[in-house]
């Protein structure tokens, strides 16, 4: 075949011919890992296509997935794709009127389910969606079908010729998958992207991101969002092995025993893991709590390229031998690269994980560019804290009058599926496309957000308040957790505050403070005072109409499943407005 492919699924012959891997793929099977070569890897999609063409999928029907990160939803979306069927991922966490609603408007055809869980939430929808025809299992689940069977009369009764003729129809400029964008507000919009959308993913990284068949990469961010589903076409495209993660809650032991060199992520795991270090640090003794306080501060002081000078560096080879050792056994000892994306990171995560030799690199896009726009890269001078780096190769970047981010390049989406007319309300005809937020260069090289436009609200002093700097900078705070400054058309800012209720435990016993439960800590005169002090602290770093005069805390961390989160972990800003109604009125009743 040709070695330089312009379409998704050309890159499971290219991988095969070029690297020939042992382990493309490999996920946990019954405790032990069960990797892929690239020949399994042919294999099976080829399989996979050849079952579906049995099944009588033509070329743009819908195939749907809905499965956490494994081994399976690779393999199937690669067979969908070899021929010509369009991918529509959806998140395993959404509700079901949102299963049936993305159902009906793409009008899938099948369906692909990882789990009992999720074949219990979506399984009735077969009689509701007319398009459906069949829902098929990764899992042995009753009363599911077997997604074996797919592969398994697909080598029995191959179509190759088949296959192969309708891949020859298939142009880089076609539609080749849906993602469905998880929204704070209203239905899910499908963004429609081609191959050549993702393909100028793999063009724009190639010089700036070095990785080869010697690296191994964990998996573990939702493959149905566009950055880890690119990131893993990329993978492909370099030799890197994916290696995916049992789940969430077994990461740590994962990565022990994977030992990747790469790991994409979101801040809110990067919060949390700094958050656990610190509380470890905050219980040791004498000397030891007083070392690692030390390295701490050292590397929340990092900066780039030596520009702290021969002494703190010389004090930070030994901090990284005494102290940040021990972290990066904790994430397997070989990272050379963790990418964050989907929110905002706080500056000081990049500094301290940098100064402990783990690197990590902010980027920024969505769905709608496919996903990256700017990233922070390896190379001299292709980072700078505080922002999202370096525009990608490929991709022009201007402002709005209103300091809107506005993109062009061969990563903007094709449009939404079925909807010219919210298409046109964010590409102009010129091909320009409005993100929704609002950014600067920074000394004229570095991308820098500063806020979602739709976001940011005015006091009735008349006063813009940008929250998601505010939130950012709170949640410096060891104590708080997730944080939403609210009161637009009030008086001043205020915020409802959830807090890192295991630290804020910790506290509580420090200062003789007893409880019992988590809403019982939150209303303790003392746990008030205690937040109202770290309040008034980053509130310093804000102009005082800025500042946040009063706040509630809340009893319960937020979450997808409770509806104040997306399924990418922002925050649902009306939704979470709505559902505290009594907490506002507490804030801004006098």
């Amino acid at each position: 075949m040709n070695l330089k492919p312009t379409r998704i699924f050309e890159l499971a012959e290219y991988t095969q011919q070029k690297f020939n891997k042992p382990d493309v793929l490999a996920g946990k099977e019954d405790g032990v890992w069960r990797t892929y070569s690239a020949d399994e890897f042919v294999k099976i999609t080829d399989a996979v296509g050849y079952g579906l063409l049995n099944l009588g999928v033509n070329p743009g029907d819908k195939i749907a997935i809905v499965s956490a990160n494994r081994p399976e939803w690779a393999l199937a979306d690669m067979g969908i794709s070899k021929i010509g069927a369009i991918n529509v991922p959806i998140y395993p966490n959404i509700t079901t009127d949102d299963y049936e609603y993305i159902l009906k408007d793409s009008a899938t055809r099948i369906l692909f389910v990882g789990s009992e869980e999720i074949f219990e939430k979506v399984h009735t929808l077969v009689d509701k969606v007319e398009s459906l025809e069949a829902i098929y299992a990764f899992d042995e689940i009753e009363n599911a079908k077997d997604w074996h069977e797919i592969i398994e009369d697909g080598m029995e009764n191959p179509k190759a010729s088949k296959m192969k003729a309708h891949q020859l129809e298939v142009k880089s400029s076609d539609l080749f998958t849906i993602i469905y964008t998880s929204g704070t507000t209203g239905n899910p919009k499908g963004v429609m992207l081609s191959h050549d959308n993702l393909f100028s993913q793999l063009i724009g990284l190639k010089d700036s991101l070095p990785l080869d068949e010697t690296d191994r990469a964990i998996s573990f961010l939702p493959l149905c969002h566009v950055f880890e589903r690119v990131v893993e076409y990329y993978y492909l495209f370099k030799g890197t092995s994916i290696y995916y993660a049992e789940s969430i809650e077994q990461i740590g032991d994962n990565l022990k025993e994977i030992k990747p060199s790469i790991m994409p992520t979101v801040p809110r795991l990067l919060e949390k893991i700094y958050d656990k270090i610190v509380a470890k640090g905050s219980e040791l003794k004498g000397i030891k709590k007083n070392l690692f306080f030390w390295a701490l501060n050292l590397g929340l002081r990092h900066e780039l390229e030596g520009k702290n000078g021969a002494l703190y560096e010389f004090q930070l080879k030994i901090a990284n031998k005494l102290i940040f050792s021990k972290w990066r056994e904790a994430v397997g000892g070989n990272i050379k690269y963790i990418f964050s994306g989907a929110a905002a990171l706080q500056p000081r995560l990049a500094r301290v994980f940098t100064a402990a030799q783990i690197p990590i690199f902010e980027g920024y896009g969505l769905s709608e560019t496919s996903p990256v726009v700017a990233v922070n890269t390896p190379d001299k001078g292709g980072r700078c804290y505080g922002t999202v780096g370096k525009v990608m190769k490929g991709v022009r970047v201007k402002f709005g009058e209103d300091g809107e981010i506005l993109c062009k390049g061969q990563n903007v989406m094709m449009g939404y599926y079925k909807r010219p007319d919210l298409t046109a309300e964010v590409i102009d005809e010129d091909g320009w496309f409005a993100t929704g937020d609002i950014g600067k260069m920074v000394d004229g090289v570095y991308l820098q957000i500063t806020d979602r436009k739709k976001e940011i609200f005015k006091t009735s002093g008349g006063k813009y308040i940008t929250p998601q700097v505010m939130e950012n900078k709170f949640k410096e705070s060891r104590i708080i957790e997730q944080v939403m400054v609210l009161g637009d058309g009030e008086k001043m800012p205020g915020a409802f505050i959830v807090p890192e209720f295991e630290s804020l435990k910790v506290w509580c016993q420090l200062h003789d403070i007893e409880f019992t439960t988590n809403s019982q800590m939150t209303e303790h005169p003392e746990v008030l005072k205690k937040y109202e002090s770290e309040i008034n602290r980053y509130n310093q770093q804000f102009a005082p109409y800025e500042q946040v005069k009063k706040f509630v805390l809340m009893k319960d961390v937020w979450t997808v499943d409770g509806g104040e989160l997306t399924a990418t972990l922002k925050l649902k800003r009306k939704p979470i407005r709505a559902k505290y109604e009594n907490e506002y009125r507490e804030i801004y009743s006098s």
